[in-house]
């Protein structure tokens, strides 16, 4: 499926009301409904208003995909060698919700995969490198009942060239009317990612982070893809909310 671009700046924290979001969906056939709420997801739409429906961009999948089937909760480890990426632990649920004319509620059954580099800016399982064959900090999880799909992964590090991201992709299966695929991208409050990277083991990194207004994939739309953890224990914690038309 194409991608479809919104306006970043148009569309940043603007409040939609439920026909404008129905009028945007036929525009484009896709949106993605909510906030990046901190620590709970939202209760489902059953009807009236939405309180804050925000419009949000697809971005690139990027050349690093590979479609491992690892079905885990827990993705830090190398599930070969058992042996797990170190860094802040970072607990990120996906909230996801069915768009209709009847409102929004949970999206059942949808494939979510979380993809993203180590603390050194490596990705697992990369074709002629030294990860090749590993797959850490890589997995799905089918949403449940509630459109909830949990990861336990860490906060991640960074590569030249790219602000702080993980990626996402949201798909439906055959059981759905129609298979659907969505892929994005989430970004990190700078500020945050200043306080993360003064500890080890990134403060010995050698590779400098950019900032996300540097980042020509963020510029696209990414101030709506921002996630907002809170302390969690030892590290992190962050509910990103989100509807698609399906």
């Amino acid at each position: 499926m194409a991608s479809t671009r919104i306006d970043g700046d148009l569309a940043l924290g603007r409040l939609l009301s439920r026909r404008e979001a129905l009028a945007l969906i036929g525009a484009s056939g896709v949106a993605l409904l909510a906030g990046a709420t901190p620590g709970r997801a939202q209760a489902p739409m059953t009807g009236g208003a939405r309180p804050s429906c925000v419009a949000r961009p697809q971005q690139t999948e990027g050349p690093f995909f590979v479609e491992e089937a690892l079905n885990r909760s827990d993705i830090r480890s190398d599930p070969r060698s058992g042996a797990s990426r170190p860094g802040a632990p970072l607990r990120l649920t996906f909230s996801v919700s069915r768009l209709s004319g009847a409102g929004c509620g949970p999206l059942a059954g949808a494939q979510v995969d979380v993809w993203h580099c180590d603390t050194a800016g490596r990705y697992s399982d990369v074709r002629g490198s030294a990860t090749s064959g590993q797959q850490f900090l890589r997995g799905y999880q089918i949403t449940d009942a509630a459109g909830n799909a949990q990861f336990l992964t860490i906060y991640p590090g960074c590569y030249g060239g790219r602000a702080v991201h993980v990626h996402f992709k949201i798909r439906t299966g055959p059981a759905s009317a129609r298979s659907y695929a969505f892929t994005s991208q989430l970004y990190f409050d700078e500020a945050l990612t200043e306080r993360v990277y003064a500890a080890e083991p990134y403060a010995s990194q050698s590779q400098r982070w950019m900032r996300n207004a540097n980042d020509g994939i963020f510029r696209g739309g990414g101030r709506q893809l921002l996630l907002a953890p809170e302390p969690d224990g030892q590290g992190y914690a962050a509910t990103f909310d989100i509807g698609l038309q399906v």
